[in-house]
């Protein structure tokens, strides 16, 4: 029997790291992204594919409707597709950090958080994100982006998900970027 080393896990970011808005061009490598999402995001909501193995788009579909309200971001490692993030409320008084994926495997590495810090800084003002309390790697990350967005002025409330009784109620921090 071989026994192979365990491989150091990753501490710094790969590569170059970009953050843009989506280009018509990118939507075929932020779709697949978005079925990495909703597989991961199923676990806390107990979401299933629908029968042609797709997860519900409506936040997708949105994003890329060319909405004065929304706007996608691609976020890339070099030559390789990374992550995402949507934002609506553009216009109006508060953004709403709609959608956020990071691929697995370059997660805990920095990026998630350079990625969250680029978008917010092109859309200053109110912020708001919302998470699942039962996703604890999502509330650790989103309470230390609020923190390093808005050190010591930033809030948390529940908030009951809208026509799903059903759930928990999600988690959200709101801030003021740049803070006050």
């Amino acid at each position: 029997m071989t026994i192979h080393p365990a491989q150091p896990s990753r501490r710094t970011p790969p590569g170059d790291i970009t953050v843009r808005p989506a280009a018509p061009a990118d939507r075929p490598a932020v779709e697949r992204l978005w079925l990495m999402f909703r597989h991961d995001m199923s676990e806390f909501g107990g979401h299933l594919p629908n029968p042609d193995g797709t997860f519900r788009s409506e936040r997708l579909e949105a994003a890329f409707s060319g909405s004065a309200d929304w706007a996608p971001y691609f976020v890339g490692s070099g030559e390789s597709a990374a992550g995402f993030a949507f934002v609506r409320g553009l216009t109006g008084p508060t953004r709403v950090l709609n959608s956020f994926f990071v691929v697995r495997g370059i997660r805990r590495t920095g990026i998630g958080l350079q990625a969250v810090r680029d978008v917010v800084a092109l859309h200053p003002g109110r912020w708001e994100i919302a998470f699942q309390d039962a996703n604890r790697g999502a509330g650790l990350f989103w309470r230390r982006v609020a923190e390093e967005m808005a050190p010591g002025v930033w809030k948390e409330e529940r908030r009951p998900v809208p026509g799903r009784p059903d759930l928990a109620p999600d988690l959200w921090v709101s801030f003021r970027y740049p803070s006050p």
